[in-house]
């Protein structure tokens, strides 16, 4: 995958997983979580499809970890602007 691309991918996720989740007809659990199958058919409705070894080349190689992978479901690491409960340690 060129850079553009994945940079291009990358700001889409976090647009999506960060702040307007419901734009793409997606809903977040409590602690931001979104099955990855159902984020890709979503992408894919909303023209702008990707693989799933893109996803996860774009998970791979963001220096800043904006992204965490975990049985089948992403969410973005930080910097939400709608309400979600990470559980981090203080």
């Amino acid at each position: 995958m060129d850079e553009r691309r994945t940079v291009k991918v990358s700001k889409y996720l976090s647009k999506h997983l960060r702040h307007q989740p419901e734009r793409i007809g997606i809903a977040l659990d409590a602690n931001g979580w979104v099955a990855i199958d159902e984020l890709l058919r979503a992408m894919a409705r909303n023209n702008f499809p990707i693989s799933r070894t893109e996803l996860d080349h774009v998970v791979g190689v963001n220096d800043k970890r904006r992204f965490a992978v975990e049985n089948g479901r992403i969410r973005a690491s930080q910097g939400h602007t709608v309400p979600v409960d990470l559980a981090l340690p203080p």
